[in-house]
């Protein structure tokens, strides 16, 4: 079982940045995949990011590549969500989750097995 807090969401002007933060409960939080989903007013969740449980590889989305960076800290059950230059359409929640597997979930083709509960993001024009 794996429970997810997330935090550091809040309002900001387009250009700006703000890092997002996700503890994690548990004593396996290095077994598992990690990533940042968002969804939008109106719309369905995307994927944004994710990071394997050793922090070597990362996957973006093409509309955040360049601009937003996963990482993580085994060691502190955390992982964060740096987001730079944001543009109005990053307004969303945004939410951790956790995965043993990576297979599906960039893709969306299948859902991570734990969420938190998310953090509002409004970028402002």
């Amino acid at each position: 079982q794996v429970q997810l807090v997330e935090s550091g969401g809040g309002l900001v002007q387009a250009g700006g940045s703000l890092r997002l933060s996700c503890a994690a409960s548990g004593r396996t939080f290095s077994r598992y995949v990690m990533g940042w989903f968002r969804q939008a007013p109106g719309k369905e969740r995307e994927f944004v990011a994710l990071i394997s449980w050793n922090g070597v590889n990362t996957y973006y989305a093409d509309s955040v590549r360049g601009r937003f960076t996963i990482s993580r800290d085994n060691a502190k059950n955390t992982v964060t969500l740096q987001m730079n230059r944001l543009k109005p359409d990053a307004t969303a929640v945004y939410f951790c989750a956790a995965d043993s597997v990576l297979a599906g979930l960039q893709a969306g083709t299948r859902q991570a097995e734990y969420w938190g509960q998310g953090t509002q993001v409004t970028v402002s024009s």
